[in-house]
């Protein structure tokens, strides 16, 4: 008779031994990390004096970013002792390079590894101009649609309360291409931050500014040429909040500059109502060169101030060829924007108050030039 090293299923195999251990190769990850080094200690603050010896992870990073800085023939990402840019990796404070957060927007320097569409729910940012953005609220959504904006994707939240602009919305996407992805509300709202969507949002390419040159000749070509710049606005809803009024009150363009200002995002595209899609609006690189390009064009370029020479009721100068100029939220004017305009206007107010929002001057001065045109127009 068999045994049982003769059934079938018997094992073939010796039994297992003990359990291996780690052999300790893992007790470090358990050892303090010793004390807090303060500041004149630290490579990568400061305040650091830069006679202390290197920890030898910094002094390692450093000669591995100055190695493949002098491969791609750069400078290297990296200063001088007592500098806040020393090192370029864990270790600075929040944003500054190295620091948590900074550059890549994880923790502790590490790219946290998003993509796709962008909302800026919040007031300046400098995001990647390769990012998408996502128009959302059903006016922007319908008005860049109506104006033929690129598109690559429609959202809408399921279970949407459908009205007439909604129908629009879908049935001018359709016949367009774009495809129409129905998404819970939850995740719409984890899309735009937070920001009011009203259960739709429209995936758009980064936005395309008029080229400035062209916006000028444009406006020439107009009976009433007006323009609007932007000195330093960094508030996205002011901008499209001037946006929306230079539509309204018959401006051929807005310009902002490229740095240190708002740019057009989907916060900019939802406050101005759609309006974005109708106006043209232009980044330069300086903002005092191009108001003088627009002197030398022909325009009569005016800053609203608030000790301003001028009452904006007596602005003679409303019916010719006009460049609005806005200064920023907090300080107004910039010196050499201020000396670059050709007049200086203030807002006649009956209560003791400061000053205006940017916005809200920049639409009761339109308002002023376009009832003081068709008067004498």
């Amino acid at each position: 008779m068999a045994g049982n090293s003769q059934r079938r299923g018997r094992r073939l195999t010796s039994k297992a031994g003990a359990p291996k251990g780690t052999g300790g190769k893992n007790k470090d990850s358990l050892a303090g990390r010793g004390r807090t080094l303060p500041a004149d200690e630290r490579p990568w603050h400061k305040g650091y004096s830069g006679t202390e010896k290197l920890p030898q992870r910094t002094a390692w990073k450093q000669d591995k970013e100055r190695r493949a800085a002098a491969e791609e023939g750069r400078a290297p990402k990296i200063g001088q002792p007592g500098s806040k840019d020393t090192t370029w990796g864990r270790g600075g404070g929040r944003g500054v390079p190295g620091g948590r957060g900074a550059a890549t927007g994880g923790r502790g320097g590490k790219p946290t590894g998003r993509s796709g569409p962008r909302v800026t729910p919040g007031r300046k940012s400098n995001p990647s101009k390769d990012t998408p953005e996502l128009l959302v609220g059903r006016n922007p959504v319908l008005e860049a649609l109506r104006a033929n904006v690129p598109a690559t994707a429609l959202y809408t939240a399921l279970g949407i309360d459908m009205d007439d602009r909604i129908n629009e919305i879908i049935r001018t996407a359709a016949d367009r291409g774009i495809a129409n992805l129905e998404i819970s509300r939850a995740e719409l709202d984890r899309m735009t931050g937070g920001v009011l969507h009203q259960g739709v949002g429209l995936q758009v390419p980064p936005f395309a500014y008029q080229p400035f040159e062209d916006m000028v000749a444009a406006a020439l070509e107009q009976q009433a040429p007006l323009l609007v710049a932007l000195d330093g606005v960094t508030d996205p809803r002011n901008l499209g909040a001037v946006i929306r009024s230079a539509a309204a009150f018959g401006a051929q363009g807005v310009f902002v500059p490229e740095r240190r200002a708002a740019g057009i995002t989907a916060t900019a595209w939802r406050t101005s109502a759609g309006a974005a899609a109708r106006v043209p609006v232009a980044q330069v690189t300086n903002l005092t060169r191009s108001l003088k390009a627009c002197r030398d064009a022909g325009f009569m370029v005016v800053g609203l101030d608030a000790d301003g020479d001028t009452d904006l009721y007596n602005l003679e100068a409303a019916v010719g060829p006009l460049v609005v100029v806005v200064g920023s939220e907090g300080r107004g004017l910039s010196r050499l924007v201020g000396e670059t305009c050709d007049l200086t206007v203030s807002i006649p107010m009956i209560s003791e108050i400061e000053s205006l929002n940017a916005s809200v001057a920049a639409a009761v001065a339109l308002a002023e030039v376009a009832r003081r045109r068709s008067v004498e127009l």
